[in-house]
């Protein structure tokens, strides 16, 4: 069993057997050590051997007596302070050899715990305060006594008492008394809240050309409201979600020379805003290329306030082979609610799987992003829309018309994953409603869709991933907004087909479809933390209806790559339907 353990530690501090000038080879005995006090032990001994390289005779000597005493240390901090610990020293054809072995004794609980309040939190009106401090403390009677939850129990209760009222907050003593004979720690910890502290005047630096009417759209209090970190922290968010400033920072000004004493032994400090303002104009542009679209190019430029208003504006352009674009977007800040207001023109050119289309547009839109309460990951994102449109659409082989439109859309997502980016487990939820009418013959047009995806991760880099999309359309008309029907097939949906090539058939186009369902499966193996292999299974359709549907599968192999800009993916798929091999990517860079 000792040996078994022994090969376990080796791996973990990656050692091998080696001439002198390397670490030498190390063997602990635990002891029956936790994990966690072990893992500690393999740190603590892991930093000493390597500054064994290259070390002369006496100092390895010093080398073996720090790695003991390490090993102490590290038993201490894990609640063992009567531990024994042997090291010996041997020798084999392949260099020195320690075998370290631990007698960890009886491991120290908690024995007694006093929690003391003084100042102004100690009287009537903070009692509830209080009782909720002691009853939150986390280290009771009988539990392990571990430095570092110790240590995160004492920073704990000062944060808990100085959040909110006690800006002044400190310690006047904190102890931990250990009695190694019978295995227990009496803890002592002292608070002074000091004097209660209200919010004074709210002093801005920083401030340029962003009008301070922003500020106090977000910053609202009245002076000698008590002081509240969590308001604090929620106006700096705020600030800093707006777009206008590259940091923001909202702190109390604790300078002694600007506080002001108030009636009761309270006292009120200014309310200090440093803020650093994000350029004002900015310039980007962005290349990229894909199976899907072929090159990319795109330019975007922005500016922010626009006479003397907070508000900024985006205009650009970009084209591939399937598209030209071009809009101008003005965006107002965001509300103390996180709701985005904009409005915006278009204009769109499509040539897609024979389908032209040349729109003008004029919209609005409402978004708001918010996280879930406490320290949940859930994330939250809603947005109502409004385009106002104008559709000419020519079909090859087929029928052309020319519709004007009005169409609101509603969409809500939740988002509950690991990372935004480059997800390895969780889920999200994405639904969406559409209505819409044609303006010139009132003829009325409904969509509705769900979009569902889960991952789960397997093993230390492995991830597994299933995603299902339906969508349904009800029409009084055939002459539908481009973008309202469904088409499918590509890199991002349907791999092994052509790029929006499943919908309807119309002359010698692939038209949008009243009814959508896709779903995928899909395996990535990742041979190290960067670089992967995936394979994958795509199934779906586009039709009149969910019953004529005739499923188009397409399954192959592909390579992932994590970047810090997001994973990059190749994909090698055969298409089942039409027994054709397709390569699908995408890679893009801005500038």
């Amino acid at each position: 069993m000792r040996r078994i353990c022994s090969a376990v530690i080796l791996a973990c501090l990656g050692y091998g057997a080696a001439a002198w000038a390397e670490p030498p080879e190390v063997t602990i005995d635990p002891g029956g050590v936790p994990p966690e006090a072990l893992q500690a032990i393999v740190g603590a001994v892991d930093a000493i051997t390597r500054l064994a390289d290259d070390q002369d005779g006496g100092e390895v000597s010093r080398l073996r007596r720090r790695a003991r005493d390490a090993t102490l240390s590290a038993l201490e901090t894990q609640g063992y302070f009567s531990s024994v610990v042997n090291l010996e020293v041997g020798e084999d054809i392949l260099g020195e050899t320690w075998d370290i072995t631990i007698q960890p004794g009886k491991r120290t609980t908690v024995g007694s715990v006093d929690l003391q309040f003084f100042g102004q939190i100690d009287t009537p009106a903070f009692e509830e305060r209080m009782l909720g401090l002691r009853r939150d403390w986390p280290l009771t009677k009988g539990m392990p006594f571990i430095n570092a939850e110790w240590s995160s129990a004492k920073t704990e209760l000062l944060d808990g008492v100085r959040r909110k009222d006690f800006y002044l907050a400190h310690y006047r003593r904190t102890q931990a008394t250990v009695v190694a004979d019978e295995a227990t720690a009496e803890l002592e910890a002292i608070v002074d809240s000091g004097p209660r502290v209200r919010m004074g005047e709210m002093e801005v630096e920083g401030l340029t050309y962003v009008p301070e009417s922003l500020i106090e759209r977000y910053v609202v209090y009245q002076p000698g409201d008590p002081y509240d970190q969590d308001l604090l922290d929620e106006w700096q968010q705020s600030l800093q979600s707006t777009s206008f400033f590259r940091g923001a920072f909202v702190q109390m000004d604790d300078t002694p020379a600007h506080h002001v004493m108030l009636p009761g032994d309270e006292i009120e400090m200014p309310v200090r805003i440093r803020l650093t303002e994000a350029p004002r104009r900015r310039y980007n542009a962005s290349l990229g290329v894909d199976s899907d679209n072929g090159v990319r190019v795109e330019g975007l430029y922005r500016q922010n306030i626009l006479m003397g208003q907070p508000v900024w504006l985006e205009t650009g352009a970009g084209i591939d082979k399937n598209r030209r674009r071009a809009f101008y977007d003005v965006h107002f800040a965001p509300t103390r609610s996180g709701y985005r207001h904009s409005v915006g023109l278009l204009y769109n050119y499509s040539d897609i799987s024979g389908v032209t289309t040349t729109r003008y547009g004029l919209g609005w839109k409402l978004a708001q992003a918010r996280k879930a309460a406490g320290d949940s990951r859930v994330e939250y994102e809603t947005s109502w829309g409004a385009v106002l449109a104008h559709d000419d659409t020519d079909i090859d082989g087929g029928d052309s018309f020319r519709v004007p439109t009005l169409v609101g859309t509603w969409q809500w997502l939740r988002r509950d994953v690991n990372n935004k980016y480059d997800p390895r487990e969780g889920w999200l939820l994405d639904v969406g409603l559409g209505a819409g009418v044609t303006l010139d013959k009132r003829e009325p047009f409904y969509r509705a869709s769900t979009r569902v995806q889960k991952w789960w991760a397997i093993g230390r880099y492995d991830v597994l991933s299933v995603r299902g999309e339906v969508g349904k359309v009800w029409s009084k008309t055939n002459r539908l907004p481009e973008d309202f029907g469904y088409r499918t097939g590509g890199g991002r949906s349907l791999r092994g087909y052509k790029y929006q090539s499943i919908g309807l058939h119309q002359g010698n186009a692939t038209v949008g479809a009243p009814a959508l369902a896709v779903f995928g499966i899909e395996y990535i193996r990742y041979f190290t933390e960067q670089i992967g292999m995936a394979v994958f299974v795509d199934v779906g359709d586009a039709a009149e209806s969910f019953r004529d549907m005739e499923w188009h599968a397409g399954y192959g192999i592909g390579g992932r790559v994590r970047t810090p800009a997001g994973p990059f993916g190749i994909d090698l798929a055969y298409g089942q339907r039409d027994h054709n091999l397709r390569l699908h990517f995408s890679l893009g860079i801005a500038f």
